[in-house]
């Protein structure tokens, strides 16, 4: 992955976690790794325990947000969080996945963000 790319990424997760602070959740952690894979946010939304995808693209987007994370990537999410929840002894907390999708303009302002709750 490019400088470019991974900074684009870093810009939307950024931006995704203020949008959903503002939103009213609570940004538990950003960036989880685990051998598995990676789970951009984790945050709680009243008793929820929402994984947030985060998407970011520059200029247009083709198709949807909710389109851009296929079924591959939604059972890898699934997986990573599996692991997440045992390691965290989380126990039968309820969770959601949503997808953020930001769009920055050329000159890197937000052009907009489209949050989608329970995406998958």
């Amino acid at each position: 992955m490019t400088r470019e790319r991974i900074s684009l990424g870093r810009r939307g997760e950024e931006e995704a976690a203020r949008y959903l602070r503002k939103k009213g959740l609570r940004v538990a952690q950003r960036n989880f790794r685990c051998r598995l894979g990676e789970l951009d946010i984790i945050a709680r939304d009243g008793p929820y325990l929402v994984f947030v995808e985060v998407r970011t693209v520059a200029g247009s987007a083709f198709g949807t947000a909710r389109e851009s994370v296929d079924l591959k990537k939604r059972r890898k999410i699934r997986q990573v969080a599996a692991y997440y929840l045992q390691s965290a002894n989380a126990g039968d907390v309820p969770v959601r996945f949503d997808v953020v999708a930001v769009t920055l303009g050329p000159d890197g302002s937000v052009r907009d963000i489209d949050h989608i709750p329970d995406a998958f």
